[in-house]
């Protein structure tokens, strides 16, 4: 299976992605990284593992369909087979969802419906919830509002603070994206007629 990575920042989730395609733990390999961002990190993490990696100049593109048809182009032309979206801080447009209809992968910081947006691990901890976590669901036109994949709950504890609260995140995300892509990559995830996502257990 090839991935084709969206970011916008450090890539500290695509790291994880590349150890884990790596060591074998998931079946796949990273084809292209591409960042709106020309300063993120993570196009530099993409160098030094020798992925290709490539800066997409949202300004240099008059309206949002012709950078999407960048975006897709760059994908396709990497023979890409399944899209993963790792911080990537942007929708993502039509063009793309349809060329590749549920396989857009997306994370969000949150246990979803709960606390969607840019700011979740924030709004989680002010809000004063004492169980939050991370979801991994397939990407739509909507932010954050796709079929769910894969949850796994973070408790907040009396003595997080939101920093503390990020690192718990961080360290789940890591985990359990590469582990549903896993699942992704072994032909182990199926969409319900009701487009509920079952995965079955490893063998």
């Amino acid at each position: 299976m090839r991935l084709g990575v969206l970011i916008s920042g450090s890539g500290t989730n695509l790291q994880a992605i590349i150890d884990a395609c790596a060591a074998g733990e998931i079946d796949a390999e990273v084809s292209v990284v591409i960042s709106d961002k020309e300063a993120a990190y993570g196009l530099e993490r993409a160098r030094k593992a020798g992925i290709d990696a490539v800066w997409l100049d949202r300004s240099a593109y008059d309206q949002p369909s012709l950078f999407t048809a960048a975006i897709l182009e760059t994908l396709v032309s990497r023979g890409v087979d399944v899209v993963v979206m790792a911080g990537y801080m942007r929708l993502l447009g039509r063009a793309v969802l349809e060329t590749y209809p549920d396989r857009v992968v997306n994370l969000h910081p949150a246990l979803l419906p709960s606390f969607p947006g840019a700011s979740a691990i924030h709004d989680a901890f002010t809000f004063g919830v004492k169980v939050t976590g991370v979801t991994v669901h397939l990407a739509n036109e909507v932010f954050d509002s796709g079929p769910i994949i894969a949850q796994e709950p973070v408790r907040i504890q009396e003595d997080d603070t939101v920093e503390t609260l990020e690192a718990k995140i961080h360290e789940v995300e890591h985990r359990l994206y590469s582990d549903t892509l896993s699942a992704i990559a072994d032909g182990r995830v199926e969409i319900g007629e009701d487009r509920v996502v079952h995965i079955t257990p490893k063998v």
